[in-house]
């Protein structure tokens, strides 16, 4: 049997794709929190749009994770650094898909509307209350807080492999020739 040690195509566009949506979306949530401005009403549009795109892409990243065969990590990774991996990569993915799913409850809360780029409108999930709006607000922002942590984990697990260990973790990700 082959050993397999790189993602295939699909999995890594998606993979940078959705990194480079979410620390967008990360970042422009924190922003708009903390601002008044008059450009916050389009980055509230575009932040619901690109949490749309967000979902549809970790249920398609969910499918595809099912179908490709993923590389293991090196026999060489101790077992506590596998487990911490794993967790970290079930944080992440639950992360993926509560973010979405919580300002999308929030908003239906709100009784406001999220619009994916003005060509379609999703349906609220929950009756108009301020109380139900509360709790998803603050889960909206304790889950970005915790995605962060969990993406810091791997970003930070990614660049040890790559410049300290040089084992392959981080290539396998990575276009182009692996060792």
């Amino acid at each position: 049997m082959k050993t397999i040690n790189k993602y295939s195509a699909s999995s890594m566009l998606i993979h940078w794709a959705m990194a480079l949506i979410i620390l967008s979306m990360l970042f422009l949530g924190l922003s708009m929190v903390q601002s008044l401005a008059v450009w916050q009403v389009e980055a509230i549009a575009l932040h619901k749009s690109f949490g749309i795109l967000a979902l549809v892409l970790v249920a398609i990243r969910l499918i595809n994770k099912v179908v490709t065969t993923s590389p293991a990590l090196p026999p060489s990774v101790p077992k506590a650094q596998a487990l911490a991996a794993h967790l970290t990569q079930v944080g992440l993915y639950a992360s993926m898909i509560l973010m979405p799913i919580s300002g999308w409850l929030m908003q239906s809360a709100d009784g406001r509307h999220v619009s994916f780029f003005g060509l379609f409108t999703l349906p609220g999930l929950v009756s108009k209350d301020i109380e139900t709006y509360a709790f998803f607000r603050e889960a909206h922002g304790l889950i970005a807080y915790a995605f962060l942590l969990f993406i810091f984990m791997h970003v930070s697990a990614a660049l040890y492999h790559g410049l300290i260990k040089q084992d392959g973790v981080l290539g396998s990700m990575l276009p182009g020739k692996h060792k």
